[in-house]
């Protein structure tokens, strides 16, 4: 696995390519823009470092085979010539997702039924695995057939990244880490300015801006299916991993509030902070939107304001937003704001300057992120 060249793929929630396009600019890779996600060429090192670090991807893939078949005998020829035994270790099972466009072959289960038939010829020792049962012991692989071109990849991440290990506890309509992540990063937030979040829920941006400004690597406390591949090179992976935590802060350097007027949804936030290792770095308090206190030096607020269509009618929240903006005059001039906003009409009730950052989904609704500056009156 060390020496191998793979062909990577990130997957990246609609909207979010560029930002993941740029996370891995960061690690030093040459990515390309695709449709769904962002694909480059690294080695062992590479796929390793990208889950380890990317905050805003959903997973990664490693491509396997690009070929053209439109009947299934072309499938099954093609399919036998893949090296499933790099991916799949022996008494591993296997699974497939396959999903088909504008193909002759286009019946998903009967497509998975021969990948699976084409995985066990190759590796006869390894118990077969039923597309669709897929567990925690399995290997997942992608299947994606679009005219005809079929394109099989096999997952590096196991559970998606989003997954850090920390949000068992979680509020009303909570917010995906990587989406959290992704609007501190489409700031271009990098930890050196104070962080406030007054609509926080069970703290997702909070803790995600904790990460990021201690320099924690969103994946150090989880898994990878990677690491279950027969050429996995445990070395390489021991290396990275310390190197790591060598970088990583002992403290947040800034202030990083999160409030809410849900006692239980903060109690929530604390278990969770508490389970990540940043309890120390994220002050949090149950408090209305009209009792937030900032600190006094300019930072970024980041927040997910509730939208009627999660949590309550618009009729409910309009003044809740206008309060929202009344407090941001008040309160963090100079400040910026970064929200994510799924009703247009609410968002005009802030009374602020927003400009569009990126769109994507939230839990299956539209939302746009937005981002002002707060007027400095005392300029």
């Amino acid at each position: 696995m060390a020496t191998a060249l793979y062909s990577c793929f990130a997957i990246a929630a609609p909207g979010l390519e560029p930002i993941v396009a740029r996370e891995l600019t960061a690690l030093g890779e040459q990515p390309e823009i695709e449709d769904g996600g962002v694909s480059w060429e690294g080695d062992a090192r590479s796929l390793m470092r990208a889950n380890l670090w990317l905050r805003a991807a959903s997973r990664v893939l490693v491509r396997v085979a690009q070929f053209k078949a439109t009947a299934f005998y072309e499938l099954e020829q093609r399919a036998k010539k893949i090296p499933w035994d790099r991916f799949v270790a022996a008494g591993r099972g296997a699974d497939f997702r396959v999903t088909a466009r504008k193909s002759k072959l286009y019946h998903s289960d009967a497509i998975a039924e021969r990948l699976l038939s084409a995985l066990a010829s190759r590796l006869p020792a390894r118990p077969r695995a039923e597309s669709g049962n897929r567990s925690a012991e399995s290997q997942l692989f992608i299947a994606r057939v679009f005219r005809d071109e079929f394109t099989i990849s096999a997952d590096t991440s196991g559970d998606l990244l989003h997954m850090r290990g920390y949000r068992l506890d979680v509020g009303k309509a909570p917010l995906r880490e990587t989406l959290a992540a992704a609007l501190l990063l489409a700031t271009e937030w990098t930890g050196a300015t104070p962080l406030l979040d007054p609509f926080c829920g069970s703290g997702t941006i909070p803790i995600e801006g904790a990460l990021i400004a201690r320099r924690l690597a969103p994946g150090l406390n989880r898994r990878f299916a990677f690491t279950e591949w027969p050429e996995f090179d445990a070395k390489t992976w021991t290396a990275i991993l310390a190197d790591a935590k060598t970088i990583a802060l002992a403290a947040s350097p800034i202030s990083i509030l999160g409030s809410d007027r849900d006692a239980g949804a903060i109690e929530s936030a604390r278990a969770n902070a508490e389970r990540v290792g940043v309890a120390g770095d994220v002050q949090l308090a149950a408090r209305a939107i009209s009792a937030v206190e900032p600190p006094s030096t300019p930072g970024l607020v980041a927040t997910n304001p509730p939208y009627g269509v999660r949590v309550s009618s618009e009729s409910d929240l309009r003044n809740l937003y206008a309060r929202f903006g009344a407090v941001l005059r008040d309160r963090c001039a100079g400040w910026r704001v970064a929200m994510y906003s799924a009703e247009p009409r609410l968002t005009k009730q802030i009374a602020l300057p927003f400009t569009e950052m990126l769109q994507t989904t939230n839990g299956g609704i539209k939302v746009v992120g937005l981002i002002a500056d707060v007027p400095d009156s005392s300029m």
